[in-house]
């Protein structure tokens, strides 16, 4: 029989390299990622507003107009005569769609109402104009 004392000296040292080189490399994603999500591709200067925020949901329609007076539905450039078709096939004869109206300050008035008849005119009635928050 052996008798021989264990020794009591064993330690177990945790490398924690593996788990540094994670938390960096998260860090760096969501860091790099985040700049995408903000910025959208295309530059208007909405009006500021007190209003509270609009709830969004994913069948949501998009049209943005520029200063240029160009027109995009969910980011694709469209013509304003098409319009009232790509509103109707985009929404699918869903009539609960909302459509979410981005107009920079210095579009004309005029233009913002023929995008609202547009959608009004192939049933389209739930109509917001999108505002950036007063500063307090």
């Amino acid at each position: 029989m052996n008798f021989r004392p264990q020794s009591k000296t064993t330690s177990s040292v945790v490398d924690v390299t593996p788990f540094l080189d994670t938390i960096f490399n998260l860090l760096i994603f969501f860091a790099v990622s985040l700049n995408f999500i903000s910025n959208p591709g295309i530059k208007v200067d909405l009006p500021k507003s007190s209003a509270q925020e609009i709830p969004r949901k994913a069948k949501d329609i998009t049209i943005l107009i520029t200063p240029q007076k160009e027109l995009y539905l969910n980011e694709k450039q469209i013509q304003v005569a098409a319009l009232p078709d790509l509103l109707k096939q985009t929404a699918k004869n869903d009539k609960t769609t909302q459509v979410l109206i981005q107009a920079d300050q210095s579009v004309p008035h005029g233009l913002v109402v023929t995008v609202m008849d547009a959608a009004r005119t192939v049933g389209l009635n739930k109509l917001a104009i999108i505002t950036q928050p007063k500063e307090k």
